[in-house]
C-alpha cells in the first residue's frame, strides 16, 4: 500500500509551511507530517532547541547586536563575535553559537540580513564566516 502524504486544506497553509521559523535557533523549521494536526502550535524545529528555548543571556545577545550596528554606519557589518565579546566578556567563546542563533532570530523578524562576501544568505544554510548588517 502506497504512503499517502496529508495535504493542506488550503493553498495558505503551504506558504505558512514555508515561512515558520524555529523560537530558538531562528532557523527555518521543515514541516512534518506528524505535526500536521498542530502545525500552529510547533514552536521549534528540534528537541535540542525545545530544551534551549530563548534565555536572557539570548535576549542580551540580541540587543548586543541591534547596539552595535546602531553604533556604527548604516551599510556597516559586524561579526557575531562582537557582540559575544560584549556580553560575554573573557568567556565570550561560549556565546558565538547563541550570538549566530541570536541573529538568525533577528533575520526572521526583518531586524537585520546575513552576509557572507557581501551578499545576502539564507541564515538556515549559512556555513562558516558570517557578518550582519541592518537589512537595505
Amino acid at each position: 500500500m502506497a504512503h499517502r502524504q496529508r495535504k493542506p486544506a488550503d493553498s495558505d497553509s503551504a506558504q505558512d509551511r514555508a515561512n515558520k521559523t524555529c523560537a530558538s535557533c531562528g532557523r527555518r523549521i521543515e514541516w512534518r507530517a506528524k505535526w500536521a494536526d498542530n502545525w500552529d502550535s510547533v514552536k521549534y524545529c528540534s528537541t535540542a532547541c525545545r530544551g534551549n528555548g530563548v534565555t536572557a543571556t539570548d535576549l542580551r545577545l540580541e540587543a548586543s547586536i541591534a547596539t552595535l550596528l546602531r553604533a556604527r554606519a548604516k551599510d556597516a557589518t559586524i561579526c557575531p563575535s562582537e557582540a559575544a565579546k560584549a556580553v560575554g566578556g573573557e568567556g565570550w567563546n561560549e556565546l558565538l553559537e547563541p550570538a549566530r542563533r541570536a541573529a538568525r532570530r533577528m533575520v526572521a523578524r526583518g531586524e537585520l540580513q546575513i552576509t557572507q562576501g557581501g551578499a545576502v544568505v539564507d541564515p538556515s544554510t549559512a556555513k562558516g564566516a558570517i557578518r550582519l548588517r541592518r537589512p537595505r
